[in-house]
């Protein structure tokens, strides 16, 4: 039988999914402008500036760049905010117990492009059935108005004290 959640981490896995979603839209919008932005430069030679002589936002060739280097930017952000999904994505798959190589497969959400979407989608989807379910059990085994010890998820407090 494969390892399931605690019923007690029922909702700590609510905020990480919420976390990892806002991390993982992010990261695959910084990926697009990340990509969009080396396909400039390693096939046209071009690199985008903030505030140059050539308007507010422009491409202009990489060694005519006088103002803030925004591809550069780019480039640090995404670096730093791929940690931070990195950090969502093993928040939820620690507290929902899954094989390593599902850790891998969402991890590679933040480097290719389109794909965090895509697993934003279906991990959601995945996990909110998984609760669903998971608390529609839990609601039916536990007598009426017993409510889960929130440190062990049991019920009987002889139980709990083992």
């Amino acid at each position: 039988m494969p390892l399931e959640p605690k019923l007690a981490d029922l909702p700590r896995i609510r905020g990480a999914l919420r976390f990892y979603q806002v991390a993982s839209v992010i990261t695959g919008v910084l990926l697009l402008a990340l990509s969009g932005e080396m396909i400039m430069k390693y096939a046209f030679g071009l690199e985008l500036e903030l505030g140059g002589p050539q308007g507010f936002l422009a491409f202009v060739p990489g060694d005519a760049i006088t103002a803030v280097n925004l591809s550069t930017g780019i480039l640090i952000v995404h670096g730093w905010f791929y940690v931070v999904y990195l950090f969502s994505d093993f928040r939820l798959w620690s507290l929902m117990r899954w094989p390593f190589p599902r850790f891998i497969v969402i991890a590679l959400g933040g480097v290719i492009p389109f794909l965090s979407f895509i697993l934003e989608v279906r991990i959601a989807r995945e996990v909110r059935a998984f609760l669903e379910r998971r608390e529609s059990e839990a609601a039916t085994e536990s007598p009426a108005g017993s409510v889960p010890d929130a440190a062990t998820g049991t019920t009987d407090p002889v139980e709990a004290q083992q």
